[in-house]
């Protein structure tokens, strides 16, 4: 290992791509980014342009390696983590058959529906390790099968999103181990494919690639990737690995009771332990370090909800930030500190693509309540801010009567950069919120693959909790907690009294 030696790591998320370059021993070195759009067909149906994607990351890295003398020449490796589950069909090319559907798509309600009922839902979970739902995999495949059947005959492959950037950077189909468990077409228990559930979703076993470790070597960057990105011709790649498990390496969740929270366009907590946990309420699946497994708490729009409001109702902080050179989400939260815990009364339900966990539901929809002719601007955009902790707080009251120990939340994501929402997480949670120094979301755990597969590291459990850094800490405050637990309870209430009205007015609004 040489000093000069540079690790690259590249997140391609939901909303934009993140490439940053890092030293063996963590430093953060250079970084770029560049945003793509989300294209909402109707309500729940949610597609992205895979050659976004592709594009963004081309825009990503040639901004990190303007910035580093040399750089190219001396990147050792590259991995690359993605959003997940997000589905593509692809020829034999890797060129697209159909626009992707990712996580955020909540299309295949029907097909659920249909799963548990030829399988059962017991038996889905007993299996996969996870509930059936539109989130995962097989749903969506059972919706091609539907609806669009010529896909799925005439895909030569079916990828994932680091399987479609790696084959544009090596030529290469790949999946990994991590992804597997969401596709919900895999027996956790012998790890052999599920015939049966392939069968009824209209696949076959060989479309998909073969699973690998994160950390496995997968090939190199081919001549018109290098003229693309800039990179070396030659460079490796190794297999890299879903977002959230790529964030819990950042934030040193290797070990019971630390647990990482990852805050971009949407929320999720990602727990650690040695055994295998499951349940039907949370998303189970493996760590990208060898020999761990994660429990997930996913929040579907905790970000999303504040550019939502940015877009829609914040003109004002948009072109005050361009022409201070800011950021308007800096501008809004400023403006949410000034209003007292409890939002003067105002509580946000952060459904507005429906829900992940713990409550999985398509239908439910984001609600502002407690609206009067007193309520501030300000206290709207305090009220999402608290909303979405009071989505993480339920989340971790489930995964602790699943055997889930939760002692400190590292906070790493775009969420994290501000003050204000971590200390209300930490007031809402009444837990300690640290943020790690190298808080800037996946691309710093994809780093850490790129270390171990090239043999700087070990072990890499090891590693992170020596290489992980915390340059903060937000303390809940007692009595903020307090106060917060009785709107917290209301929260809860909300959704209960809500739920069927969600399913009504889905009927309603779709007739």
């Amino acid at each position: 290992m040489s000093n000069s030696d540079l690790l690259l790591g590249i997140d391609v998320g939901t909303t934009g791509t993140k490439a940053c370059l890092f030293t063996p021993d963590g430093a953060l070195v250079a970084s770029g980014q560049a945003e793509y759009p989300l294209h909402h067909l109707r309500p729940g149906w949610v597609e992205q342009d895979p050659h976004d994607w592709w594009r963004a990351t081309c825009t990503a890295v040639h901004a990190a390696l303007a910035q580093t003398p040399d750089a190219a020449a001396r990147i050792i490796g590259i991995a690359v983590s993605g959003q997940a589950p997000s589905l593509i069909a692809v020829d034999e090319q890797g060129a697209p058959l159909r626009p992707a559907l990712i996580w955020m798509d909540r299309r295949a309600d029907a097909q659920v529906a249909a799963l548990n009922e030829q399988f059962s839902a017991d038996d889905i979970y007993r299996v996969t390790g996870n509930r059936c739902d539109g989130y995962y995999v097989a749903p969506k495949l059972r919706w091609l099968r539907d609806h669009e059947p010529e896909t799925l005959r005439s895909a030569h492959r079916l990828l994932l999103v680091t399987g479609f950037i790696n084959h544009r950077l090596t030529g290469e189909f790949s999946m990994d181990t991590v992804h597997v468990r969401l596709l919900s077409l895999y027996d956790r228990r012998t790890g052999e494919w599920w015939e049966a559930m392939g069968d009824a979703c209209g696949v076959r076993h060989e479309q998909f690639p073969t699973a690998q470790p994160g950390h496995a070597p997968l090939g190199v960057v081919t001549r018109m990737a290098a003229e693309a990105t800039g990179l070396r011709r030659g460079t490796p790649v190794f297999v890299g690995t879903v977002d959230g498990a790529a964030a819990a390496l950042e934030a040193g969740a290797v070990r019971d009771g630390i647990v990482a929270e990852m805050t971009g366009t949407s929320s999720v907590l990602l727990m650690a332990s040695q055994h295998i946990a499951t349940d039907p309420a949370l998303i189970s699946m493996p760590h990208a370090a060898p020999n761990l497994h994660l429990l997930l708490g996913a929040i579907s729009t905790s970000g999303a909800a504040l550019r939502w409001f940015r877009d829609t109702f914040g003109q004002v902080e948009q072109t005050t930030a361009e022409l201070l050179h800011s950021d308007a989400f800096d501008l809004l939260t400023q403006q949410a500190a000034r209003v007292p815990a409890g939002s003067d009364g105002l509580l946000f339900l952060p459904y507005l693509a429906g829900e992940r966990s713990p409550i999985w539901d398509s239908h439910a929809r984001g609600v502002f309540f407690g609206i009067s002719l007193a309520t501030p601007r300000a206290a709207f955009i305090r009220a999402i801010l608290e909303g979405t902790a009071f989505a993480l707080r339920h989340n971790i009251e489930v995964a602790r009567t699943a055997g889930m120990t939760v002692r400190e939340i590292r906070a790493v994501g775009g969420g994290a950069r501000s003050a204000l929402w971590s200390q209300i997480k930490a007031d809402v949670l009444g837990l300690p919120v640290a943020l790690p120094e190298a808080s800037i979301g996946a691309p710093f755990g994809d780093a850490l693959l790129v270390g171990l597969g090239s043999g700087i590291y070990s072990d890499l459990a090891t590693t992170v909790q020596q290489i992980v850094r915390i340059r903060a800490v937000y303390e809940p405050d007692a009595e903020r907690h307090a106060h917060y637990s009785k709107f917290y309870a209301l929260y809860r209430d909300l959704y209960t009294h809500l739920r069927n009205d969600f399913a009504t007015a889905a009927r309603v609004f779709s007739s």
